[in-house]
């Protein structure tokens, strides 16, 4: 992960010295659900913040390379009226988020962009919190959750002098949290995401 991250800041760096690219810093606001297909848990959409840089490399046709810390998590809960073993609990999770999208500039001049955009993103859970919101422990432990996670990426954006604003939707490749016990959770992550930035070049 160290040298992924690396080879990404020196192309960010790289590339301001060059024509055709923007680099700058976003934050923004993210809504993600870990959904899970058992019909005896319930799962809550959780709301979260991200905040980073970006680049992009190109004029019409563009690579946004990006790097940002985001704050996520989700709720589980095994009501069973019948059952005195149900649990409830809440997962905080930290991940360092790297996409890689490829846009294209529907409209492109100095003052305005519109812009759509899809790729790839991957992701390393960097921290993790679960906090038990009942009386009885649930199954979910932090080494429970896969720390390198995959997704995809796909929005539009908006740029209006150095503002810039996108709006996004990611969906998870894979399970982020498998088999827990006796529990098959299959759970993916899926996330809505609005940035804005402010572009430095």
């Amino acid at each position: 992960m160290k040298k992924v991250i690396l080879i990404l800041a020196m192309l960010m760096l790289a590339g301001t010295t060059h024509a055709g690219i923007d680099l700058g810093i976003k934050v923004g606001y993210n809504g993600n659900k870990l959904s899970t297909n058992l019909d005896s848990i319930s799962d809550q959409f959780k709301s979260g913040f991200h905040i980073g840089v970006f680049t992009r490399f190109g004029n019409r046709v563009y690579v946004g390379p990006e790097i940002y810390y985001t704050i996520q998590g989700a709720e589980y809960a095994y009501n069973d009226p019948l059952n005195k073993d149900s649990w409830s609990q809440k997962l905080n999770i930290g991940t360092l988020d790297i996409p890689v999208n490829v846009g294209f500039r529907i409209i492109n001049n100095d003052k305005l962009n519109l812009r759509i955009m899809a790729g790839p993103m991957a992701s390393f859970v960097v921290n993790s919190k679960i906090t038990e919101l009942d009386d009885v422990t649930g199954p979910i432990t932090e080494a429970d959750l896969k720390t390198t996670n995959w997704y995809i990426q796909a929005g539009a954006g908006l740029d209006v002098w150095f503002l810039t604003l996108d709006i996004r939707y990611q969906a998870g490749l894979n399970e982020m949290i498998e088999q827990v016990e006796n529990w098959n959770f299959n759970t993916q992550n899926n996330a809505f995401v609005v940035s804005l930035g402010f572009k430095i070049f």
